[in-house]
């Protein structure tokens, strides 16, 4: 679905750039507003429970096809002559032919345009059509109708001649291609530009001689077990790779996160865990089938797989429902211990801090927990304000040309600063104040413990003309900073100044507010927000505050 939205949103700011006013005011805002509401349910179904037989209306985001990245041009790379029994010599073939005992001769010959060969003392040898199996036998013929015996004759192909090979169904590119008649259905496909990955099948492909099917060929038996049948192309042959048929998606504890296809439009769910590489702690899967715009989610065991048949469209969650007892945390930062710990599930940051290895640059009073859950739920919510603000960049309406103009021009710039925020990855801070009882802060499978270094630094960033780490001097405020920073950049928003203390605690204040910084400490300087629509600007400013909180850093706009 982002990919699907990311190729509306390209169309429809093209669109409102190029096109009159009289097309600008009839955007299809009903298109964009219905993109924009299967984003929210997107988003919306990703914070609910995930409980057995819950239906939900919400539409799945599209994962990558399996097989989407095995035609690179790779292939194309290297052609291998081998021995091909079955080959029929044809007109430009060279044959390497030798002859020993009473008479000797040695030479390369090549098949003329009547399909004969000249062999010195025997004469004109036809042949075209025969057979590379029968080669010796056929010269050999010839050439003991003059030479009785004691004369040995050894013959093989030297070059083949180039078999055309069509190449046609759901490939990027159909088309007559060359190559060796010893070269495998994978080298043409991939000359061919490789399988569409949205329309085309890696499992019903046909290769058709003489208008009639001659080999069916499941690419998912070369890219999951290493099969493939090795046969030889004949000039004319016609590959034809079919249709997609129904598929599935699998996720979670699996080697393979893609979309599946099903062999005959049928899969269980024992076969999308094989074909997926379902990891050794699965114990369960959660399928979402999809009914008339419903999801209804259901749970089955690791014994029940073979019994459940998939449906077209079904999204499988493979899941481990082991109960941990005791859960890993990680420990970064300045301390002299071991950078990972394991304890008893129920551990609390202050048992925990009792193991830690502190040294003396250990900044102990500004400890920092960083929780996946919580990045997640962060990069959920910016996710949120990106998709409404996209919504509204594509369809703001224009009452005159050079509104229309202001407007298109406002959108690039938005859809350029949302391209730039999917990119950050919030941080996950679970922030820790001092009058907080670390005893009652319970740890996490994969929390991570961070310990500050003590030390006389303070960072500026954000719109300032020279941003950059500055040492601490004694009473400064976040104004003395700035100036340190070169001041306050033409684009800098005075009244939103993000300062974050040494524990990850944050403010948000003016540059004239006096407040003190502490060695530690990050100031934050904002952007403008400006020239927008009022709720554009609002959203715009919600997503500045969160990326600064989340993951420390300003995007400009």
């Amino acid at each position: 679905m982002k990919k699907i939205l990311s190729i509306l949103t390209i169309f429809a700011t093209a669109a409102i750039a190029i096109a009159p006013v009289s097309s600008i005011n009839s955007v299809n805002s009903a298109t964009v507003n219905s993109q924009a509401q299967i984003a929210n349910s997107q988003f919306q179904a990703a914070l609910i429970p995930q409980d057995a037989n819950l239906t939900i209306s919400a539409t799945e985001p599209i994962q990558m096809v399996f097989g989407e990245n095995l035609f690179n041009g790779n292939f194309t790379m290297v052609s291998q002559h081998i021995y091909n029994p079955d080959y029929i010599l044809a007109i430009g073939d060279i044959v390497n032919v030798k002859l020993w005992g009473a008479y000797e001769f040695e030479q390369q010959l090549t098949i003329d345009s009547q399909g004969n060969i000249f062999l010195p003392k025997v004469g004109v040898i036809k042949l075209l059509g025969v057979k590379n199996s029968n080669l010796v036998n056929v010269i050999s013929k010839s050439v003991k109708k003059v030479f009785k015996e004691n004369v040995h004759v050894y013959a093989d192909m030297g070059i083949y001649q180039n078999v055309s090979i069509f190449v046609t169904g759901n490939v990027n590119k159909p088309g007559l291609y060359q190559g060796l008649s010893s070269d495998s259905l994978i080298q043409f496909i991939d000359k061919a530009g490789g399988i569409n990955p949205q329309y085309g099948s890696f499992r019903n492909i046909t290769v058709v001689r003489n208008n009639q099917p001659y080999k069916s060929i499941d690419l998912y038996d070369f890219m999951v077990d290493g099969k493939i049948e090795m046969f030889a192309l004949k000039n004319g042959d016609v590959i034809l790779v079919g249709s997609v048929g129904a598929y599935m998606s699998a996720s979670g504890e699996v080697l393979r996160s893609y979309r599946f296809e099903a062999k005959n439009n049928s899969m269980s769910l024992k076969e999308l865990a094989r074909l997926a590489g379902i990891k050794p702690v699965v114990t369960q899967a959660i399928v979402k089938s999809y009914n008339n715009s419903q999801i209804q989610i259901t749970s089955y065991p690791l014994t029940k797989f073979d019994s459940v048949k998939l449906r077209a469209g079904d999204a499988v969650e493979f899941m481990t429902d082991h109960a941990a007892t005791e859960v890993r945390i990680n420990i970064d930062g300045e301390h002299s211990g071991a950078r990972a710990i394991v304890v008893p599930k129920g551990t609390t940051l202050g048992e925990l801090m009792e193991k830690i290895g502190f040294n003396a640059q250990s900044n102990v009073d500004a400890i920092q927990l960083f929780r996946k859950s919580v990045a997640k739920m962060q990069k959920n919510l910016i996710d949120s304000h990106l998709r409404e603000l996209e919504s509204i960049a594509l369809t703001t309406s224009s009452a005159t040309t050079q509104e229309a103009q202001i407007r298109a021009a406002e959108a690039k710039s938005i859809l350029e600063f949302i391209e730039r925020a999917r990119q950050v990855e919030p941080k996950g801070q679970v922030v820790i104040s001092n009058k907080d009882d670390i005893n009652q802060i319970v740890l996490q499978e994969d929390d991570t413990i961070y310990i500050p270094t003590k030390d006389n630094i303070v960072i500026v960033q954000g719109e300032v003309s020279m941003p950059g780490a500055f040492t601490h001097v004694a009473d400064s405020d976040i104004e003395d900073y700035i100036e340190m920073a070169g001041d306050l950049s033409a684009r800098a928003d005075s009244s939103r100044v993000i300062l974050v203390a040494a524990n990850g605690k944050a403010g948000k204040f003016r540059a004239s507010s006096g407040e003190n910084v502490y060695p530690g400490d990050s100031i934050l300087v904002l952007p403008k927000v400006e020239g927008k629509t009022l709720q554009a600007t609002s959203i715009l400013t919600q997503i500045l505050y969160q990326l600064a909180i989340a993951a420390k850093v300003v995007i400009d706009l």
